[in-house]
C-alpha cells in the first residue's frame, strides 16, 4: 500500500496548497452572502468580549464619557467579572445569542438597559405617606438617611385620589391622611418635599396618582420652581428684601403666613435631614417676588433639571382600579398634553407616565396577563401620542413602566421579557431610536403576597421577590414592609424592607455581577415561554378592537377577575400551599397577628389640612375665579390643559381645579 503523507498547506514555491485556496475562497464566498448585521455581529465579537474583560470599561451616557472597573475582589481575593462573558465559538451561537440576549446596554436589552448599573446609587426607592405632608415629609427624610442618593415614592390618601380636598363632610373626614398622604395645595406640596433639592441629580420623586395626576404633577413641577427661586434669593442675599415682599402681600390680604408644624411631633420645628429649602415661599410663588425674567429662567432650568415620575396611567385605572375622575378620553387628552408640554419646554429627565402592571397583579392577575396588558397599554400611549404629531423620539423617552413582583416562576423573567418586546416593537415599527426603544422600569414586591396570619413571614417573601428583581436589572425597586397587610409602615417596619434588598445590592456575593441570569437554561426557556404567551394575549386583544375595544366589553377586567378567582381558590383549597396561612400552621392555627403599632392619621392632622386649606382658598379668592375661567377656556378651545393647570395650581387648590375640568370634561365614575 502506497504510503499517505499529512496534506501541506503550501506547495514548495510558497503558495499556498490548492485544497486550501479553495476552502478560503469557499469561506469568503459564504462570508458575502451573511447578512450585513451579521456579518457586523461576528466582526465585533472579540472586540466586545476583550471590552469585558480588560481592566475598565467606557461608555458614553448623552456625550458623557464613563469610566467603570470590570471587576469586583471577593473576600477570597477572587475577581469577580460584572458582566459575565459568554464562551461561544460557534458562529451560530454568538448570533443567536446577540440577536435574542446580548450584553447588557445593547439592543435589544434583554440584560438591561445600560451597560453598567448606576454608580454610587441604588435601585432603591424610600415609599412613604401618611397623615399631613409634615409627617410624611418626616419619614421620608428618616429612610432617605445616609443614602447616596434620595429616591422618593408618594403614596397619596383616597381623597386626593379622587381630586378631592380635605372636608369635614362624613364621606371624606375619616379618609384624609389614611393609608396615604394629603396634599390640597401647591403649599402642601412644598411642605411635602422640602429639604430635598427637586431639581439636583441624586434626587428623584415617584408619585402614585392617576385621575388627577396633572393636578397633582403641576403642584409638584411648581414646588420644584419655586425652590429654584429660593435658591436664587439666597445665592444672590435678597432674604431681607424677599421677606419684607411677604410680609406685605399677607399683611394686605389680613392673613398670618403659613407654616411647617408637624402637630404629632411636640415642639419639632423641622425633622432631621430637613435643611428648610422649600419653605420660604410658603404662601406666595417665586412670579410674586422676583422680576419676570429671573423667574422665567428658575422656570427653565426647573424643568430641565428635574427628575421623577407620576404614574398617571388611566388605562389601567379603568381595567384594574378605579380612581378614574375623568373620562378616559378626557384623561388620555390630559395625558397627552402633559407630553407635549414635557416637549416644549424640554423635560428630559422626568417621566410623564408610569404604564402601570403593578395594580393589574394586586387586582388578581397571573405575571402574564400583567406583563401583556400593560404592554399594550404602553402601545396604545404610544399610537394616541403619534397621532397628535409627536415624534416618536420626542416622547418615548418620558415613559415608564411599572410591574408588581410575586412568587411565579414567570416573575423571575418578566423585566427581560418586557425589554425585549418593547425594544424590538419601538425600533421597527415606529423607527424610535436608541433611547426610545429602552425600557425603564420600576417594580414593587407584591402586596397581594403580605398576610395578616404569620405576618413576620412576608419579610422572606419579599425578600425573594426582590432578588428576583435585583437579578433581572430592575431600575428602581420598592420592598414592601411585612406589616403593610394592616397598616402604613412603622419606622422599624420600613428600616428592615429598605434593608432587604441593601443587603443583596452590598452583601450577596453574586449580586456583584450584573448579569447573573443570562446562560441559565431555565431562565432563557422561561424567558421563551413568557413572551410567546404576552404576543398571543395580544392577538387576542387586537381581534377585541384593540385596548381601548377590549375596554368596551370589560375583557381586561373580567380577564383580571377570573384570574383572582382562580387564585383564590387554590389558595382556598390549599392546592397553593402559602406557608403560615394554609399550610404549616403554628400551633394557634391561622390567626391575624397585629403589628406592636398600626399608624393611622390623628384628629389633629385632620383639622389642621382643613384649616390650612381654608386659609389657603381664603387668601386666593380674588385670583379663583379669573384662574377657574381660563382653565376652562383653555379646555374648551382644545389647548393645552396642562399649562393652564400650571399656572392655576398656584391659587386653586385640588378640588377647585377637579370641579373646573368637570364642567367641560365631565365627572367619571364606573358603574360597577
Amino acid at each position: 500500500m502506497k504510503n499517505h503523507t499529512a496534506p501541506t498547506t503550501k506547495a514548495k514555491n510558497g503558495h499556498l496548497s490548492p485544497a486550501l485556496e479553495e476552502l478560503k475562497s469557499a469561506i469568503a464566498k459564504l462570508e458575502k452572502q451573511l447578512h450585513p448585521l451579521t456579518k457586523a455581529i461576528l466582526d465585533e465579537w472579540e472586540t466586545k468580549k476583550s471590552n469585558y474583560r480588560s481592566e475598565n470599561f467606557s461608555y458614553f451616557v448623552r456625550g458623557k464619557e464613563i469610566k467603570v472597573a470590570n471587576f469586583t475582589e471577593s473576600l477570597s481575593h477572587t475577581q469577580i467579572p460584572k458582566i459575565a462573558v459568554p464562551k461561544f465559538e460557534d458562529w451560530g451561537d454568538i448570533v443567536e445569542w446577540t440577536m435574542k440576549e446580548n450584553f447588557p446596554g445593547e439592543f435589544p436589552y434583554t440584560a438591561g438597559v445600560f451597560p453598567f448599573k448606576r454608580q454610587g446609587e441604588d435601585p432603591t426607592r424610600m415609599f412613604a405617606g401618611e397623615g399631613g405632608p409634615e409627617r410624611t415629609n418626616r419619614r421620608f427624610h428618616y429612610v432617605s438617611k445616609g443614602m447616596p442618593a434620595a429616591r422618593l415614592s408618594t403614596a397619596f390618601d383616597s381623597v386626593t385620589l379622587y381630586g378631592e380636598d380635605p372636608d369635614e363632610r362624613p364621606d371624606i373626614y375619616g379618609k384624609v391622611g389614611n393609608s396615604g398622604v394629603s396634599i390640597a395645595t401647591l403649599d402642601d406640596a412644598k411642605k411635602l418635599y422640602s429639604g430635598f433639592d427637586l431639581c439636583a441629580p441624586t434626587t428623584s420623586v415617584s408619585m402614585t396618582i392617576n385621575g388627577p395626576a396633572p393636578m397633582l404633577l403641576a403642584f409638584f413641577m411648581n414646588a420644584a420652581i419655586d425652590q429654584q427661586c429660593e435658591k436664587y434669593i439666597i445665592e444672590h442675599g435678597l432674604q431681607d428684601e424677599v421677606e419684607q415682599k411677604i410680609d406685605a402681600i399677607f399683611a394686605a390680604k389680613g392673613q398670618a403666613r403659613p407654616v411647617y408644624k408637624n402637630v404629632n411631633v411636640k415642639d419639632e420645628v423641622l425633622p432631621q435631614g430637613n435643611s428648610g429649602l422649600g419653605l420660604m415661599l410658603l404662601g406666595v410663588t417665586g412670579d410674586m417676588v422676583l422680576p419676570a425674567d429671573v423667574y422665567a429662567d428658575c422656570k427653565k432650568r426647573a424643568l430641565q433639571s428635574v427628575r421623577g415620575t407620576v404614574q398617571a396611567d388611566i388605562l389601567k385605572e379603568d381595567q384594574a382600579q378605579n380612581t378614574c375622575i375623568f373620562s378616559t378620553e378626557f384623561a388620555l387628552r390630559m395625558m397627552g398634553d402633559i407630553q407635549e408640554y414635557f416637549i416644549d419646554k424640554g423635560v428630559r429627565n422626568f417621566y410623564s407616565v408610569s404604564i402601570s402592571g403593578y395594580h393589574i397583579a394586586e387586582a388578581g392577575a397571573n405575571p402574564i396577563t400583567q406583563l401583556a396588558l400593560t404592554l399594550s397599554n404602553g402601545f396604545t400611549y404610544v399610537e394616541y401620542y403619534l397621532s397628535r404629531g409627536m415624534n416618536i423620539d420626542d416622547f418615548a423617552p418620558n415613559l415608564s413602566f411599572f410591574f408588581s413582583n410575586g412568587i411565579d416562576p414567570e416573575y423571575a423573567v418578566i423585566g427581560r421579557v418586557a425589554r425585549r418586546i418593547w425594544a424590538r416593537a419601538i425600533k421597527h415599527r415606529y423607527g424610535g431610536n436608541e433611547r426610545s426603544q429602552m425600557l425603564k422600569y420600576h417594580i414593587q414586591t407584591s402586596g397581594r403576597s403580605l398576610h395578616a396570619q404569620e405576618i413576620d413571614f412576608n419579610d422572606i417573601r419579599t425578600t425573594l421577590q426582590a432578588l428576583y428583581a435585583i437579578y433581572d436589572n430592575c431600575n428602581s425597586l420598592h420592598t414592601n414592609a411585612y406589616d403593610e397587610a394592616i397598616t402604613t409602615p412603622t419606622e422599624e417596619s420600613v428600616r428592615r424592607a429598605v434593608a432587604i434588598q441593601l443587603i443583596i445590592n452590598r452583601e450577596l456575593g453574586l449580586a456583584k455581577n450584573e448579569n447573573p441570569l443570562q446562560g441559565a437554561f431555565i431562565i432563557e426557556e422561561l424567558t421563551d415561554l413568557v413572551e410567546e404567551a404576552v404576543l398571543n394575549e395580544f392577538s387576542k386583544i387586537a381581534e377585541r378592537g384593540g385596548v381601548l375595544g377590549a375596554m368596551e366589553t370589560m375583557y381586561q377586567r373580567n380577564k383580571i377577575q377570573e384570574e383572582s378567582l382562580y387564585y383564590e381558590t387554590l389558595k382556598h383549597t390549599g392546592e397553593y400551599p402559602i406557608i403560615g396561612v394554609n399550610t404549616f400552621l403554628s400551633s394557634t392555627g391561622s390567626p391575624t397577628i397585629l403589628p406592636k403599632e398600626v399608624i393611622r392619621s390623628t384628629d389633629e392632622e385632620k383639622q389642621q389640612q382643613i384649616s390650612n386649606l381654608r386659609a389657603f382658598q381664603s387668601r386666593n379668592a380674588d385670583s379663583l375665579e379669573g384662574s377657574v375661567q381660563t382653565l376652562k377656556t383653555t379646555a374648551v378651545q382644545n389647548e393645552n390643559i396642562f399649562a393652564a393647570l400650571m399656572e392655576a395650581a398656584k391659587v386653586c387648590s385640588l378640588g377647585q381645579m377637579s370641579g373646573a375640568l368637570y364642567s367641560v370634561g365631565g365627572q367619571y365614575r364606573r358603574n360597577m
